[in-house]
């Protein structure tokens, strides 16, 4: 049967990222020993009140369908939630529920972007992008960001990439896969360059929570900015909540028309009592989420201590989120040869840095998502696997 060339614009190099992650859940399941660092799904249990919150809400019947743009009372609760953290004024109008930051980019990419137009993107960036922007005929336009600059973007490599073609600038911040944080300065650049050429700025925020260093700058709070910004977050990351798929859009009102029209016709609305729950876990004060955000930070200073003066490999000390980019360009190995080795002799599942972007070559990510001992555990194999490569080096 014949299909859509929409089905080869969202596969490719994007989706091939995963297979080493599959390939790990089946040594695992084969009861092999296995530490899985090779996808970002914290092993935190969703807190108790907001589980309650589920449990209540479907108790109390709320099993039908929902307001399709997301209910009041959790508009609302996103919009405070979205003041008080960037200083934006906004209002229920601007908020639109959506299954997830996944979806959500989804979304906004079917609004805004047409077949032809181009969309900027630091390079690397996460698997799914290329895809998600793809799908609606948009060409991505690469910007590289190196390591030697801390994975951060530079205002003056977008501007050289602007073109009449261009209709939007995606970034996010801080940065999957690398945890870089964009200060103030940067974004005010761009926001400049946004404003001069008439784009549209997707700004993804899901780590926003999970900030180590620095300050967080909502780039839709800036002067000119509110009206061409799509904000996107979730509960995923920072609520431990990946499963319930729960996040959003904060845009202009017009925006969040044209999301809802969209999401009556994908998704009818996300589920009401998963909506009760989100608004439990954006309004009360909950003590797990500071536990879990200095959980990570202790795991991020634990990975780069343990592989600190290690041979062959190198730590890059993230600002914030939840993975460290680590270097193995001078084991010899390209990142995926090294990935298959470390899962192969060590039992350690990471992602080949090449899965984001060329300019990830020579580095693998790994997620802080196991406790501290097999963390640590998972630091001495790789130390182990980058060391024997070092030794081979030697002997030939």
């Amino acid at each position: 049967m014949r299909y859509a060339k929409l089905t080869q614009r969202i596969a490719g190099d994007g989706a091939a990222a995963w297979d080493i992650h599959y390939r790990a859940l089946a040594l695992q399941a084969e009861g092999k020993d296995i530490l899985l660092l090779s996808v970002g799904d914290p092993d935190f249990d969703t807190p108790a009140p907001i589980v309650e919150a589920a449990i209540d809400s479907l108790r109390a019947g709320h099993t039908h369908y929902a307001d399709v743009r997301g209910k009041l009372a959790l508009r609302q609760a996103i919009a405070n939630r979205h003041r008080k953290r960037s200083g934006q004024a906004v209002g229920a109008d601007q908020v639109t529920v959506l299954a997830g930051a996944q979806c959500a980019l989804y979304c906004v990419a079917q609004c805004v972007l047409e077949a032809g137009d181009e969309v900027i993107v630091a390079e690397p960036m996460y698997v799914t992008y290329e895809a998600v922007f793809g799908a609606c005929g948009a060409k991505v336009v690469p910007v590289p960001v190196k390591p030697e600059n801390g994975f951060r973007v530079c205002p003056r490599d977008v501007a050289e990439r602007i073109t009449p073609r261009t209709r939007a600038l995606a970034l996010n911040s801080p940065h999957n896969p690398s945890g870089a944080s964009l200060p103030r300065a940067t974004w005010e650049a761009l926001a400049e360059l946004c404003i001069a050429h008439d784009l549209w700025l997707i700004s993804d925020e899901v780590y926003s929570e999970l900030l180590y260093e620095g300050e967080h700058v909502s780039p839709a709070s800036l002067p000119g900015m509110a009206e061409r910004t799509a904000t996107l977050n979730s509960l995923s990351k920072s609520h431990a909540m990946t499963g319930w798929r729960m996040g959003w859009v904060v845009g202009s009102a017009e925006l969040a028309t044209h999301l809802e029209n969209l999401a009556l016709c994908m998704l009818y609305g996300s589920p009401d009592f998963i909506q009760d729950a989100a608004v439990v876990a954006l309004e009360q004060q909950l003590p797990e989420l500071d536990a879990m955000r200095e959980a990570y930070r202790q795991r991020r200073d634990l990975v780069c201590e343990q592989l600190a003066g290690c041979p062959g490999i190198k730590a890059l000390k993230p600002d914030g989120g939840m993975f460290v980019m680590v270097d193995i360009r001078d084991t010899g190995l390209s990142a995926q040869a090294f990935a298959d080795r470390l899962l192969d002799s060590q039992g350690v599942s990471v992602l080949a840095g090449e899965a984001f972007g060329p300019s990830a070559a020579g580095h693998i990510r790994l997620g802080l998502v196991l406790g501290s001992e097999a963390l640590a555990d998972a630091c001495q194999r790789i130390a182990r696997c980058a060391g024997e490569l070092m030794q081979e080096q030697a002997d030939a």
